[in-house]
């Protein structure tokens, strides 16, 4: 995760970045990583195209949909006023490019935010003009040669040295700064804010000021005078002297649940509202700027760890949620390390936020879903990057030895398999994506060249028009299945169980056709990759029933004093 310090500081160029400087899994996970150029040229061609359709939308000028932009964003991290500021420096150019009948990839080219290097392809979201490129490039440059706003450069810290952007960048990283309490990704911690990896990602702290009380612990001296586990079980009944948490947990089987994931795992998404001109309105953005303190992540929303109504309507909860109902003494025992480029070679580097203590804490249901990341990533040439069956035997091993030192006895670990993710380019190709439905002008096969021209792809072995790497793509997600599969029967630990799951999607697709849907109604429309949250959702219900079917042991007791517990304690502090 890049603090949002480092995300934010490049203030002036924020507003074309928003939607697509975390947009995918990242390629080199590092902290504070600069947004590579081919996100800086997505981010531009997606903001300009959105000017752009919005005008038509409104039968308005480009002036007018620029503005009318920027009032739809709210004030909170200074989106609106980054907005107005960028509307200042570069508007006048993009209104002579967009009046002129130049597309977005033409502007963005013509403004240096997308490059053509030496030796490489041209990458372009749109059909190419009928003109010759350098002839139309050339025209476009002649346009906005003479323009008063400023020589275009790609770092923040350049364009903020300029004598009349000083003061404001100066003021907006300050405020950026000291506007929210930020929490390291590497922090085992709780919290009481729910952003920047706040309760949104794991139970919410009761007692911030207490590093001993937080959720998922044993009950200490069964809570008498405070809430030592944050369930919301304390204190004493009046009728006959015991402790609640004695009366009502006691030898219930708690356990809380902790998930290991990529993207997917953490609900990776970017609203279609954001980018769809024909649906935007001032209620578009409301949620962007928790979305952007989540790494555009809905942990609270997700398969595994949600616990908020989200946007599905449909009546599956999530993993967590249905422990919580099994058994009330398990209230707020979640944690959701997913994380944007996650993969088995990586985990290393934030597994060790996972908290649990051997001696004073609850067991725990710990799922491994690493599922695309070692077979996924964006270079022309995919294959010799992929995460090979060695080398996840290697990773995983040492995986699951720091898991046997930290989980208490009692606890167990599922590895999930990967998906075949031939489903995406099956059923997506040739639909329109959200930024070409109102011209029928962009469909997802052109959406994909884009970004794997511009080796931004979060996927593409998968996310590509050929056929024989879709092929080894998914051959390569199959061998590193059965090894997770091998592991699973083949080790022992002495403090987890280990089992292995397969990745049901086909199994959730014809779940969902049963219902009425359609398979591509469960992927993410913005960035064609993602399982969406119907999908994660029925992939939870799909792996409970398994698991109540096969290994009910796992999910403890169904706790007989759940109704007291709501009587007494009512919702137990909400989340």
């Amino acid at each position: 995760m890049k603090s949002p310090h480092k995300v934010l500081s490049v203030a002036p160029l924020f507003f074309l970045l928003t939607f697509h400087t975390l947009a995918f899994p990242a390629q080199d996970d590092q902290p504070g990583t600069r947004p590579s150029n081919g996100h800086i040229c997505i981010g531009c061609v997606v903001v300009v195209s959105v000017i752009e359709q919005l005008a038509q939308v409104h039968n308005s000028t480009a002036q007018a949909s620029m503005e009318r932009l920027c009032s739809y964003l709210p004030e909170q991290l200074f989106l609106k006023s980054t907005c107005y500021l960028v509307v200042s420096m570069f508007g006048p150019d993009i209104i002579k490019l967009l009046s002129a009948d130049m597309n977005a990839d033409v502007v963005c080219h013509t403004l240096e935010f997308c490059k053509q290097d030496a030796g490489q392809p041209l990458c372009h979201l749109y059909p190419l003009p009928k003109a010759p490129w350098e002839f139309t490039l050339e025209k476009a440059r002649q346009m906005v040669k003479r323009s008063p706003t400023l020589k275009y450069s790609r770092s923040d810290s350049d364009i903020c040295s300029l004598p009349f952007l000083v003061k404001i960048c100066q003021k907006i990283k300050l405020a950026i700064e000291n506007s929210v309490p930020f929490k390291d990704v590497d922090s085992d911690k709780y919290s009481i804010f729910p952003t920047l990896r706040g309760y949104h990602w794991r139970g919410r702290d009761c007692n911030d000021s207490d590093g001993t009380v937080y959720p998922g612990r044993r009950p200490d001296d069964w809570d008498i005078h405070q809430d030592s586990n944050c369930n919301g079980i304390w204190g004493v009944d009046p009728k006959d002297g015991i402790p609640y948490e004695k009366k009502f947990c006691e030898g219930s089987q708690p356990r809380g649940i902790i998930l290991l994931g990529d993207s997917a795992g953490a609900h990776f998404r970017i609203s279609p509202e954001w980018i769809t001109a024909s649906q935007m309105a001032l209620k578009s953005f409301f949620n962007l700027p928790t979305a952007l303190t989540n790494e555009l992540n809905w942990p609270q929303l997700s398969g595994a760890t949600g616990f908020l109504n989200g946007y599905s309507r449909i009546k599956e909860n999530s993993l967590y949620l249905r422990l919580r109902e099994r058994n009330h003494c398990n209230h707020r025992d979640y944690q959701n390390l997913s994380k944007n480029g996650a993969s088995s070679q990586n985990l290393k580097k934030f597994i060790e936020s996972l908290s649990r203590n051997q001696l004073l804490d609850h067991p725990a249901i710990v799922i491994y879903a690493m599922i695309g990341n070692d077979v996924c990533n964006g270079r022309r040439d995919p294959v010799p990057e992929m995460t090979t069956p060695e080398q996840l035997y290697s990773k995983v091993t040492e995986t699951l030895k720091f898991l046997n030192s930290h989980l208490p006895n009692g606890s167990h670990v599922f590895l999930s398999g990967l998906p075949d993710g031939t489903f995406l380019w099956d059923n997506l190709h040739d639909r329109y994506h959200p930024l070409g439905q109102l011209n029928e002008d962009v469909t997802y096969d052109q959406f994909y060249t884009f970004l794997s021209c511009l080796q931004v792809s979060p996927c593409h072995g998968w996310m590509s028009s050929n056929k024989t790497l879709r092929t080894l793509t998914s051959q390569r997600a199959e061998q590193l299945s059965d090894t997770l599969k091998k592991i699973a029967t083949s080790q022992r630990f002495t403090n987890f169980n280990l089992f292995y799951v397969d990745f049901d999607f086909q199994e959730i697709t014809k779940e969902w056709q049963r219902r009425g849907g359609q398979p591509w109604q469960l992927i993410e429309p913005v960035d064609g990759f993602h399982p969406n949250e119907v999908a994660l959702l029925l992939l939870a219900d799909r792996f409970w029933n398994k698991v109540q079917r096969q290994w009910p042991e796992v999910l403890g007791k169904e706790n007989p004093f759940n109704p007291q517990i709501k009587q007494v304690f009512g919702d137990q502090g909400g989340h």
